[in-house]
Formats: C-alpha cells, sequence, structure tokens
C-alpha cells in the first residue's frame, strides 16, 4: 500500500472538501461531499460528542445514502454549518427526492473551541454562512493544518488542525481519511518532537523524526492546553472512506477498525471529556473490497492524518499553545 498522488482523502475518485474559517472567530468548518450520495455510517467512542443526523446512519435506518458530511468548530453553535450545507445543497438541486420535496442529508459533528481567545461575541452564528461557503469550495485540492474545521483547534501541547491521508490497496481501490485534531490527549512523546504515530509515517509526511526510542511513554499526562483552559475542550472527528463497495453495515465496521488510528495516534485518546467520532463512507466506485483490510487501512490512514494536522498547523495572533514547528524549528 502508497499514498495516492495527493495524500488526500480526494484521491478518492468523486469525492471533494472544501474549508472556510474566519482567523479572527478563531474558528472554521469543513465540508466533504461528492458528485452523487455515497453510503455511509459513524462509530462514536467519546465521551462528550456533538452531532447532527447520525441516527439515520445506523445499518437499520431507512436512508441509504446522504449527500455531504461536516466536520466544523464551535460546539453547539458548529452543528448549523450543516443547515449551510443543505442550503447549498438545495439550490444545486441536490438532495433526498420525496414527492415534490428534495431533502438534503448532511450529518455532521463538531468539535469545541469556543475558549481558545477568537472573538465569539457574535449578534449571529456564523457557522451557517461558514459551512455553505465552504461547501461552495469543496474541490480536490484543499488545504491541511490551521484551515477549515481545524483552524482553531488545540491538543494537550501544541495546536491541533485539520489533517488527511491516503493508501491505494493491492486491488486497486483506495482508503483515505480527513480528521480535525483538537484532543485532550498529546500527539507528540515527552519532548515535544516525535509522533505517537511516527510507526506509520510514509516518507516524511509529518517530518520524518522517526519513532520516539525512549521507553515508558504515555505515564505522563502533561498537558499545556489543560494550564491554558480546562480539561472540556476536546474532541477528536474524523471521516474515513473508500472507493470500494460497502453496505451500511460495512462502513460502520470501518469505522469502528479506523478508530485504532486515534488511539495509536493521541495519548490518552476516547476520554470521558473527547466527542471521539468517526464516520465511514463508500462511493462504491469500485468492486466489492475486503472489509477487514480496508478498515485496517483506514486506521493508518487515520493515525497519519492526525500527525499531519498537528504537523501542518500554522501559527495566528493570540494562540494559546505552540505549533510543532515552533518548538522544533
Amino acid at each position: 500500500m502508497q499514498p495516492g498522488p495527493r495524500n488526500l482523502i480526494t484521491d478518492i475518485p468523486g469525492l471533494r472538501v472544501g474549508n472556510a474559517q474566519d482567523a479572527t472567530l478563531k474558528s472554521g468548518t469543513t465540508v466533504l461531499t461528492a458528485d452523487a450520495p455515497f453510503t455511509a455510517s459513524v462509530h462514536v467512542m467519546g465521551g462528550a460528542p456533538g452531532t447532527r443526523e447520525t441516527d439515520l446512519l445506523a445499518p437499520d435506518k431507512t436512508v441509504a445514502a446522504v449527500d455531504a458530511l461536516v466536520l466544523s468548530g464551535g460546539s453547539a453553535y458548529g452543528l448549523d454549518a450543516c443547515s449551510g450545507v443543505v442550503d447549498g445543497l438545495r439550490a444545486a438541486g441536490r438532495g433526498f427526492q420525496v414527492g415534490s420535496a428534495v431533502i438534503p442529508l448532511v450529518p455532521g459533528a463538531i468539535l469545541f473551541d469556543l475558549l481558545n481567545e477568537g472573538e465569539k461575541d457574535w449578534d449571529e452564528n456564523p457557522y451557517r454562512a461558514l459551512g455553505r461557503s465552504a461547501f461552495e469550495r469543496a474541490d480536490t485540492a484543499f488545504e491541511i493544518g490551521t484551515a477549515g474545521a481545524g483552524t482553531g483547534a488545540l491538543t494537550a501541547m501544541m495546536k491541533g488542525g485539520l489533517g488527511s491521508a491516503s493508501l491505494t490497496l493491492p486491488d486497486g481501490s483506495t482508503v483515505g481519511a480527513l480528521v480535525a485534531v483538537n484532543a485532550i490527549g498529546s500527539v507528540t512523546t515527552p519532548g515535544d518532537r516525535h509522533f505517537y504515530a511516527a510507526p506509520f509515517e510514509i516518507g516524511d509526511e509529518f517530518g520524518g523524526q522517526g519513532p520516539d526510542t525512549a521507553s515508558g511513554l504515555g505515564l505522563s499526562l502533561e498537558s499545556r492546553k489543560m494550564k491554558a483552559m480546562s480539561l472540556r475542550e476536546n474532541t477528536t472527528i474524523a471521516i474515513v472512506a473508500t472507493d470500494a463497495a460497502l453496505s451500511k453495515a460495512e462502513c460502520q465496521r470501518v469505522a469502528v477498525a479506523a478508530h485504532d488510528g486515534i488511539a495509536r495516534a493521541t495519548v490518552p485518546a476516547h476520554t470521558p471529556n473527547d466527542g471521539d467520532l468517526v464516520f465511514a463512507l463508500s462511493t462504491e466506485g469500485r468492486a466489492a473490497g475486503n472489509v477487514i483490510l480496508i478498515g485496517h487501512a483506514a486506521s493508518l490512514c487515520l493515525a497519519r492524518a492526525i500527525a499531519r494536522a498537528v504537523y501542518e498547523a500554522t501559527p495566528m495572533e493570540g494562540d494559546l499553545l505552540p505549533c510543532w514547528s515552533d518548538l522544533n524549528a
């Protein structure tokens, strides 16, 4: 398995991603959409999730496909980004047809970035407009790092961000991951240089520092974030995808497997104060794939995408925490 040409989730044909962010707000939204509705499911392992329309993704629910997925900052306010995407899809004539009505289906998830020193004293919720803007910008090329839903994200020791990665499988199918990293845990070992995901790095996609050779890692849970705020401003939210044909139940199993990537890249993960969640989707552009291999590849992509998100983060005025690049200049 090797990364696709972009090393982004959009290496999967038909997928597009758009970002919209506000530097003053220190927050933003990321939207994944496709040329056609896609099969999707979800699995939540964090104790504090914030979601919209995720119930319809359960394998026993009637809806067969959705039109877009949203990752957003803004906590509960950020769920309104989905409404902006619904507006954009409706204007494009996209959605589930019920008689003469067209109903775009847009599940979403949010992370908490309300205390990151951005200006949050708005009169009108800004996330609906951010969602519409992100949808309209959706393309095969998009920024990672301090962008979209990762704009105001923070991990335990440094800035988080938006990350993505991909793998091409032996049968020619592609698996990819997209993630906004705002974890309670750390993505780097003590000393801030080596990523927990280093054993899974391909080339130097997040600096090529290699694994930390120290033993006893993870025994100290130091957190600059906790000192700056509290333990309540967290969550890693992700999307994994493939063009191999999968049922909704198989997508759910891939989402479960992909959570291993969060645990490999973040210490600790899936805590009571994280809302860790993974969507999994299939565009069904190719023949049915090996669910075991796809789930494994999704976990590898997600671990790498988490490290890439933090590695690519860039400084902004008023940041509470440093970037990886600040600490390793």
